[in-house]
């Protein structure tokens, strides 16, 4: 069983991660997956974590493809089917993320816990934290063009210090959650956004078109 402190302490290793792994894979993209295992909490979420940061880091290289124009339209087809994929993939990622977060916080919960809940749940947090850290990574790429004039370069510094002050203010909000969470004060509650697109039985365009 992780204390508060240790789960703080896990989270934040998670978001060095986002970090590290986006720098790392834009130099070689992992050949394999990040499994759950059995280890312990820290381990798990943080596979999570990863696994969930990698379908954003291919989402984003995909969706810029996607944007070309100088493609043939098969391509562009074979990018929105990647994009649904990886969206699917992304979202049950994400959820796992916030039951995994909701297994290891609920020992430590008061019994008499209030009937407050959030807004945003912390795996759609880590979520947005997986995406600005893809952010800031390209927007500093921005900022280092040596091919691009000094107006673009300036606009898109000021654009990467946003970007790093709402990564910073984000994280403190989710620790924030957390001990609230901690103390009672809120209820942790776990989501499911059940995707409809991409299911045959719910999708009337897939389902009304059976022959």
């Amino acid at each position: 069983m992780l204390s508060g402190t240790e789960l703080h302490r896990c989270l934040d290793a998670c978001f060095d991660a986002q970090v590290a792994a986006t720098a790392q894979w834009h130099d070689q993209e992992p050949d394999r997956d990040f499994p759950e295992d059995d280890t312990d909490w820290p381990s798990r979420i943080l596979a999570m974590v990863l696994a969930q940061h990698l379908r954003n880091f291919r989402l984003w290289h995909v969706e810029d493809t996607a944007r070309r124009r100088d493609v043939a339209p098969d391509v562009i087809a074979q990018c929105k089917y990647a994009i649904d994929k990886l969206n699917q993939e992304r979202n049950d990622r994400m959820e796992r993320v916030d039951a995994l977060i909701m297994a290891a916080l609920e020992p430590l919960l008061p019994s008499d816990s209030a009937s407050a809940i959030n807004t945003e749940s912390p795996g759609m947090a880590v979520d947005r934290l997986s995406i600005l850290s893809l952010k800031i990574w390209h927007m500093r790429e921005q900022t280092e063009r040596t091919d691009a004039d000094e107006t673009h370069v300036e606009s898109c510094r000021n654009k990467l210090k946003v970007l790093e002050r709402q990564r910073a203010d984000l994280i403190g909000a989710l620790h924030d959650l957390i001990d609230e969470y901690l103390h009672g004060t809120k209820k942790p509650k776990l989501y499911f956004q059940f995707k409809m697109y991409n299911d045959p039985a719910l999708n009337p365009q897939l389902y009304g078109n059976r022959k």
